[in-house]
């Protein structure tokens, strides 16, 4: 299907573009109203995103409401482990919370590499419903959680500030824990490309985590299986979001992806120095600027864009939208940019 509006497409090839693309993390949901409505008529997070039609409709409310350049499929990062054979339940105002973790090789036993297509088929489902009704209004955007970070969650059950366990494995059972990313790895390049065959346009990786390990784990532990997904990825582009991961920006230059997503810490002409200037980055004003006036929010942004001026960008946020963040403001940060 011919997309109307390829904006994302071009700028993440480093193809010429009238103006910069916009999208938000986390722009499906939380901060919109008709979200929450939708949410509401749910018993809530798991069976919405488990729910094709449902899951459709609140990725496309951010098209029709906020004017994004893009939609991303609602979903979460941690339908791999569940996938894999380890189901987690999201708890309310706590997060995603694991009744059994990974703890030895025994418990690798009981997992599998998720296929991607009958593992994760509401997910694929919910990708060709959008795509037909989208009607190549936008790209779509499919993603994933980066190894680390999902092992992370499968070591730890939950959400956490240290994720001590989880770093503690990588130390105490190297060998079991490149066993698990591996199995993590194979799973995610299996669904990613279910995705890209269901409708996909572009593919996201998550690492929420990056920046909790020391520089020599993050090579070892999680840059070397995110080069693998993207090595194996090769009909549609690739963005790579590393949370936190400054020290691994050069290394990340080096990545076979289009595009790299800066966190709002990253500052952008030591990024572009660092990465390069074949990559494209995304990115990336602090999510909390968005607090501020309207007048505030369109100076921050316009700031923002000056300092990628003249380079290959995609503009985001630096991290996820707030959820108390008002849609107003959502709107002026996005109609700043597409009048820049």
């Amino acid at each position: 299907m011919q997309l109307k509006n390829d904006l994302l497409i071009r700028a993440a090839l480093g193809q010429p573009v009238e103006r910069t693309p916009v999208w938000l993390m986390r722009q499906a949901g939380r901060i919109l109203p008709e979200y929450r409505a939708v949410r509401e008529s749910v018993s809530g997070f798991i069976e919405l995103a488990q729910t094709p039609e449902l899951a459709a409709e609140v990725t496309i409310q951010p098209v029709d409401i906020l004017g994004v350049d893009a939609a991303i499929i609602f979903s979460d990062i941690l339908v791999i482990p569940e996938a894999m054979g380890l189901p987690y339940e999201m708890v309310e105002k706590r997060g995603p919370w694991f009744p059994e973790t990974v703890k030895s090789a025994a418990d690798l036993k009981k997992l599998r590499i998720a296929d991607g297509v009958d593992d994760l088929s509401y997910v694929i489902e919910a990708i060709k419903i959008t795509k037909k009704a989208l009607n190549g209004r936008v790209p779509l955007i499919g993603f994933a959680g980066a190894p680390w970070t999902i092992f992370a969650y499968m070591i730890e059950g939950s959400g956490s500030k240290t994720f001590s366990k989880a770093r503690a494995m990588l130390y105490t059972q190297p060998e079991f824990s490149h066993q698990l990313l591996q199995m993590i790895t194979d799973s995610t390049i299996n669904y990613l490309k279910a995705q890209i065959e269901a409708g996909a346009d572009l593919v996201q990786l998550f690492d929420s985590w990056a920046g909790i390990l020391p520089p020599n784990h993050y090579e070892e532990f999680s840059l070397k299986y995110i080069s693998q997904i993207c090595d194996a990825i090769q009909s549609v582009p690739k963005t790579v979001f590393a949370k936190g991961a400054f020290f691994a920006r050069e290394a990340m230059g080096k990545l076979d992806c289009q595009t790299i997503g800066l966190d709002w810490n990253m500052g952008i002409a030591e990024s572009r120095a660092m990465i390069g200037p074949d990559k494209t980055l995304q990115g990336n004003l602090d999510p909390a600027a968005l607090y501020g006036s309207d007048k505030e929010v369109a100076a921050a942004t316009r700031l923002m864009m000056e300092q990628f001026k003249g380079t290959r960008h995609i503009a985001n946020l630096g991290h996820g939208v707030y959820p108390d963040i008002s849609p107003d403001k959502v709107k002026v940060f996005i109609e700043t940019i597409q009048n820049f």
